[in-house]
């Protein structure tokens, strides 16, 4: 009798489980589905050996690159700054590796260089050999991982990741630093993940500054929580840290013109930790401090970004 009551009770619970893994797989793939039609590719697709990157061009003079951040893709740069900048610059805006519309890399390589590799072919193919690199946030790491082994122009980096920081990251990414915990976690999320909490975590990444009107509508934060672009996102960051301590000892070899963006307000990659230090050590790095600006200067004080950028430009003889 109590094989019976446990063979139905363990019936019961897988059914209630499968049931629960099919609400969750159709909720997360009607989001994404919903995410596409929003808010579809705004720029051109380019083909590097099978991986297709979602770039937008815009603009005429010397080649720009933009390399968004985190849980982001192009459509950062598109809401206001690449407007900002076609006028006196080729403005190449990439989506990253799994983020936005371009494809993961093969077997889902999160590294810096496989990124760089990507990025850099796909700007090949439309002719910035030599480009002004600008990264926001890890987009800044990818740029200053790009400048070490390519050639480039000049370097822009606002509010990066450059140098090793102390202690963990937060929670979500702890849980998912597993295979087992992203085939766990990420379908939630990818389904669950209320509205709220997503503006209320991009208000946390803009502030003290308050996110611009329009901005999020724009964003499209849907595409951010599909599956790909979580799993993208959750490999890239966990295994950042490391690849900053091997680029360490090679950053007194960039000779080429620096120039970083920082505002002091910046919780999430801290300038004392940073881009402060990262100055010191490095005589052609010039540092713009940004007062009570947070991690997102180019929306808090896109005057000053624009100005960083010419500096760039006008030290690589570019203007």
């Amino acid at each position: 009798m109590r094989l019976k009551r446990l063979a139905r009770s363990l019936t019961f619970l897988a059914a209630v489980a499968a049931t629960a893994t099919a609400a969750t797989l159709y909720r997360a793939g009607n989001r994404e589905a919903r995410a596409l039609v929003a808010h579809p590719p705004q720029g051109q697709f380019v083909d590097v050996d099978g991986t297709r990157v979602h770039v937008l061009v815009k603009g005429s003079g010397p080649d720009l690159v933009l390399i968004h951040g985190a849980s982001g893709s192009l459509r950062d740069f598109s809401f206001d700054l690449i407007d900002r900048l076609s006028p006196d610059y080729r403005v190449i805006a990439m989506d990253r590796p799994g983020l936005g519309y371009s494809d993961p890399l093969p077997d889902g390589d999160p590294s810096l260089a496989a990124q760089v590799a990507v990025l850099k072919a796909a700007a090949d193919s439309l002719g910035a050999t030599r480009p002004i690199l600008v990264g926001q946030s890890y987009g800044g790491t990818v740029a200053l991982s790009w400048a070490l082994d390519h050639p480039a122009a000049a370097l822009v980096t606002i509010g990066s990741p450059s140098l090793p920081w102390p202690g963990g990251l937060d929670p979500w990414y702890r849980l998912t630093e597993t295979a087992l915990g992203r085939a766990l976690l990420i379908p939630l999320a990818s389904a669950w993940v209320p509205q709220s909490y997503v503006e209320a975590a991009v208000t946390g990444v803009f502030a003290p500054q308050p996110v611009p009107a329009g901005y999020l509508a724009h964003l499209g934060t849907d595409l951010t929580l599909r599956r790909t672009a979580l799993a993208a996102n959750v490999q890239q960051i966990n295994s950042l840290r490391p690849q900053i301590v091997a680029m360490e000892q090679r950053l007194p070899s960039l000779t080429l013109p620096i120039e970083l963006v920082h505002g002091d307000a910046d919780s999430i990659v801290p300038l004392s930790i940073h881009s402060a230090p990262l100055a010191l050590r490095l005589p052609n790095a010039h540092l713009t401090v940004l007062p009570g600006v947070g991690h997102m200067p180019h929306h808090a004080d896109p005057e000053a970004v624009l100005a960083a950028i010419d500096r760039a430009a006008t030290r690589a003889g570019l203007r």
